[in-house]
């Protein structure tokens, strides 16, 4: 084998390795949680339809209006803009959903604006700042956990993240979202997460 071939092979071999100890950590966070009191938890945005939210997007407002029963924030941020004639943002279908489950208006802040969970992560930092406020326990998928959590820090949050356990992704579907974000992820702490998403939107 020649000298070429064995580099070829050593890099492929490092290549793989790295890819795996990514997808382990994002299973490894998606099956952990850190709730506990904070200043705000943040429900990230996902399908809508019409006002309605997907099963997805309920399973996340589920277990973000639980957190919020059990007393670990006052405040609910809810995110997520809108698709090109939508009539409803992500953020505002989220809030009509806990208004109709008790949740006080008062008790809930939209952000309509981001497309991307990073774009959204930004207006939820900007949001933190304007009332003084630092610590998020951030609701998504799972899959969605590690990779959030991470933007949220490099943002200068101080970041936790509490996954739902009733989303309706399962099987080979969920199992694509993992290797797909554990590539993000990878390729994320070798370039950042700002320039990812100049590549990939």
């Amino acid at each position: 084998m020649s000298r070429f071939a064995r580099v070829v092979g050593l890099l492929m071999t490092i290549s793989l390795m790295y890819g795996c100890v990514n997808v382990a950590q994002v299973w490894w966070v998606g099956k952990s949680d850190q709730a506990r009191a904070v200043d705000a938890i943040v429900v990230l945005g996902v399908a809508q339809y019409d006002g309605r939210p997907s099963p997805q997007l309920q399973a996340r407002l589920d277990h973000a209006l639980a957190l919020w029963q059990e007393g670990l924030s006052p405040l609910v941020i809810t995110t997520g803009g809108n698709q090109p004639g939508d009539r409803f943002t992500e953020a505002e279908t989220s809030a009509n959903y806990l208004l109709d489950v008790a949740v006080p208006a008062e008790s809930i802040v939209q952000e309509n604006s981001g497309s991307t969970t990073r774009e959204s992560l930004i207006a939820v930092h900007n949001i933190m700042q304007d009332r003084g406020l630092h610590s998020v326990l951030i609701v998504t998928d799972p899959y969605h956990s590690l990779r959030s959590r991470l933007i949220a820090q490099d943002l200068g949050l101080v970041a936790y993240i509490s996954p739902t356990r009733t989303s309706p992704l399962r099987g080979a579907s969920a199992v694509s979202r993992h290797v797909r974000e554990a590539l993000g992820v990878a390729v994320a702490h070798l370039i950042g997460f700002a320039n990812l998403e100049r590549l990939t939107k």
